[in-house]
C-alpha cells in the first residue's frame, strides 16, 4: 500500500508539521496530530540519546489514548525527522529506535541513504527525504525514498533558493509519488495553492513555533509574530548549508545581518552540542509569518488553516470573472 493510500481520509488538513530543530517536543507533535495534520520532530530533540525512546513511548500512549476518547476523529500518524549526514554521531542509535518503534513516517534530511531506507521499509513504514534541487530529488529516490519534500525559497531553517513553481513542475514531469511543498507556507491560502502546484502536501513550520506546546523562548515565539518576510536572512553562515533565519536573532548574537561572511560547507555539524547552542541563538523562520500575529494553541493554528484552506478551495471553484466564458469551448 502506497504512503497516500494509507493516509487516505486520515487527515483533517493535508499537512506535515515539519519537524524545528530544539523546538519540537511531544507536546507539539502530539497537538498536530490529535489536530488531524502530521506532527514530527527530529530525533536529535530529544537529548540525553536515551530520551528518545521515552518521548517515542510518551507520543505513542498520548495518541492511543486519544483516539480512544475520540474514535470518530481519530489522530493523524506522527512523523521522526533523521539527520543522516556523516556528522550525525546518533543516526544509528536513533534509527534502531524508530525501528523498534515502527515509525509510521520517516522524514530523512541531508543526504540519501539506501540503509536507512531499507530499515524503515522492513516493518512497513515510509520515507520522506528533503530536497532543494532535481539533483537531490533523483538521487533520494533512486536509493528508495517514498516520497519527496521539495525545499523552496521562503522556507524557514535549511532552504533552497528555487522557486516552489519551477521546483515543483520540474519534480512532476518525472516522479508521481508523494509529494509536501515547504516554503512560506503559514496560510491555508498556500496549502491550496500547493494543492495546485502538483503537490500533496503542505509542509508548515515557523507558524507552529509561535504555539504554547512549541519548546521555543518567549522571545522567540514573540519574534515571529513581530517579524514579516523582509525581517528573514538567507545565509550558510550558521551550519554551512544555507538557510533562513530571523534578522533580529542574527543581531542580537553580534551579527551584522548585510555583512554575513560565508560560511566552509565541509563544516557542517549536526550531532554536537555547539551545533545546538548556535540554534538555541539564533532562529530559524521561513517567510510566511507575516500571517503569524498572535502565539496560539496548536490547535487552533490548525483550525484557522483549515477555515482558510476550506475557503480557498471553494473559492478555486468559481471562475475567474476576468475569463471570457466562450473560452472554455473554444
Amino acid at each position: 500500500m502506497s504512503l497516500l493510500e494509507k493516509l487516505k481520509g486520515r487527515l483533517s488538513l493535508p499537512v506535515i508539521g515539519s519537524p524545528l530543530f530544539i523546538i519540537s517536543v511531544p507536546d507539539l507533535v502530539v497537538a498536530q496530530c490529535t489536530s488531524g495534520v502530521i506532527g514530527s520532530m527530529p530525533s536529535l530533540n530529544a537529548r540525553p540519546a536515551a530520551q528518545f525512546d521515552e518521548w517515542l513511548c510518551e507520543i505513542e500512549e498520548r495518541l492511543a489514548a486519544h483516539d480512544r476518547a475520540h474514535p470518530e476523529t481519530p489522530s493523524a500518524p506522527y512523523a521522526i525527522n533523521l539527520i543522516v549526514h556523516r556528522s550525525n554521531d546518533r543516526l544509528e542509535q536513533d534509527l534502531q529506535v524508530c525501528v523498534q518503534h515502527k515509525v509510521p513516517l520517516i522524514i530523512t534530511s541531508l543526504g540519501a541513504r539506501p540503509e536507512v531506507n531499507a530499515a524503515i521499509h522492513s516493518y512497513g513504514g515510509y520515507v520522506m527525504h528533503d530536497v532543494i534541487s532535481q539533483r537531490f530529488a533523483h538521487s533520494a529516490i533512486d536509493k528508495g525514498a517514498d516520497g519527496l519534500i521539495v525545499v523552496a525559497a521562503g522556507a524557514g531553517g535549511h532552504a533552497g533558493a528555487q522557486s516552489p513553481f519551477a521546483l515543483m513542475q520540474e519534480t512532476r514531469t518525472w516522479f508521481d509519488g508523494p509529494i509536501a511543498l515547504s516554503g512560506a507556507m503559514a496560510h491555508g491560502r498556500s496549502i491550496a495553492a500547493a494543492e495546485v502546484l502538483g503537490a500533496n502536501f503542505g509542509y508548515v513550520g515557523s507558524a507552529f513555533i509561535a504555539t504554547p506546546e512549541a519548546r521555543a523562548m518567549p522571545e522567540q515565539k514573540q519574534m515571529i509574530v513581530d517579524s514579516s518576510a523582509s525581517d528573514i536572512i538567507y545565509t550558510n553562515l550558521i551550519t554551512g548549508v544555507h538557510g533562513n533565519y530571523l534578522k533580529p536573532s542574527l543581531e542580537r548574537a553580534g551579527l551584522d545581518p548585510e555583512n554575513l561572511p560565508t560560511s566552509d560547507p565541509s563544516a557542517m555539524n549536526f550531532g554536537s552540542g555547539d551545533n545546538k547552542k548556535k540554534w538555541k541563538d539564533i532562529w530559524g523562520s521561513g517567510q510566511g509569518i507575516g500571517m503569524v500575529n498572535a502565539v496560539v494553541p496548536a490547535g487552533e493554528l490548525v483550525a484557522r488553516l483549515r477555515r482558510e484552506y476550506q475557503a480557498a478551495r471553494g473559492a478555486m471553484a468559481t471562475p475567474s470573472p476576468l475569463v471570457n466564458p466562450a473560452w472554455a469551448s473554444a
